[in-house]
């Protein structure tokens, strides 16, 4: 485990396809402190897979989160001590994923409707390891989503070890919507956070969904409502759509400087990673496809878009292709006050 790890003030959700490897390289450029977790990895899948594959990482992506899927214990508790010898400095349960193939293996939201099976996972997992155990998951699926029955969940896997809690504050729909639906059509209930906080103030309570932007995510590290505030923020369709947007973390998160003055002072910097991961057989376009939008909002960002989009994938493309594409671009610096 990493000493002197930064706060969860801020994190970066993980998200399947998009948190990759290489996706979370270039936004650790971006941000020192920011934690930053991986897609979700199933724990059959790690068991029975490419160990390499799944939990390859750069040194510099420090602190950095393994989230698994699963709901057996012995098969959770062996992940977790793979994750540790890894050096990952925390390791989450998933269960908040909607999605039909995920609930179809028991696991994700669904597991929301048995806290006990999820608090003996978390004590295999903790007595596995010595790094911490969180979990992140909703507010509610379905038609259990009274307050009474979130704090249930909470109290039972809490009463496991659990002192971290990640919350999507919008409850799940396991059946009649997709796993994109269920993104933005339940309702956010921010509120229900912060009265989760207020519940149990000695645990660690993080806040995710629909915040649309850093200085928006600050809101809720001050008290909301009336209610406490929570302990940290956790950002997922933002850093999606636009990886830039987590440029202004350190200074508006941790009190330190931002690292680059504009996006392509980042981009300069990734070269060096995309050269050699290109010499080790990585297609340009998988590392660049997270970075469609990573110019929102200047001008030559459709051009950018089209030009990568259109020549990313072919046989051959190199750094030559983007910095054809970084010349469409012309950026001005504008801070996230």
């Amino acid at each position: 485990m990493s000493i002197d790890l930064p706060s969860r003030r801020l994190s970066v959700a993980p998200m399947m396809a998009v948190t990759d490897r290489h996706y979370r390289y270039f936004l650790r450029l971006l941000s020192k402190h920011t934690w930053l977790y991986t897609e979700m990895v199933v724990d059959q899948s790690l068991i029975h897979g490419d160990k390499k594959r799944f939990l390859q990482y750069a040194d510099c992506e420090h602190p950095i989160a393994l989230q698994l899927g699963g709901h057996d214990p012995l098969r959770l508790a062996q992940c977790s001590r793979w994750a540790e010898e890894w050096g990952y400095d925390e390791v989450n349960l998933n269960v908040g994923c909607p999605s039909d193939r995920v609930q179809n293996g028991g696991i994700g939201a669904c597991l929301m409707a048995t806290p006990q099976v999820v608090a003996d996972a978390v004590h295999a997992m903790q007595s596995a390891v010595k790094i911490p155990v969180t979990v992140k998951h909703r507010i509610g699926i379905d038609e259990q989503e009274s307050f009474d029955q979130l704090c249930q969940f909470v109290e039972t896997v809490a009463s496991a070890g659990c002192q971290t809690f990640i919350v999507h504050a919008r409850k799940a729909w396991l059946n009649g919507l997709s796993p994109k639906e269920n993104r933005h059509k339940p309702p956010i209930n921010w509120r229900r956070v912060h009265e989760l906080k207020a519940q149990f103030p000695h645990l660690e309570i993080i806040i995710n969904g629909d915040i649309k932007s850093l200085s928006q995510g600050l809101l809720h590290l001050d008290n909301y409502e009336g209610l406490p505030a929570v302990d940290g923020v956790m950002l997922g369709r933002l850093i999606m759509d636009d990886a830039w947007a987590l440029h202004d973390a350190d200074r508006l998160y941790y009190g330190e400087d931002n690292p680059y003055a504009d996006p392509k002072a980042a981009l300069l910097v990734y070269e060096d990673y995309l050269r050699e991961a290109i010499a080790d057989g990585v297609p340009i376009g998988l590392m660049l496809q997270h970075l469609l939008a990573l110019f929102v909002g200047q001008r030559g960002a459709r051009q950018w878009r089209r030009f990568l989009s259109a020549n990313m994938y072919q046989t051959g493309a190199d750094l030559t292709l983007l910095r054809e594409a970084m010349e469409l671009v012309q950026v001005k610096v504008e801070a996230d006050v």
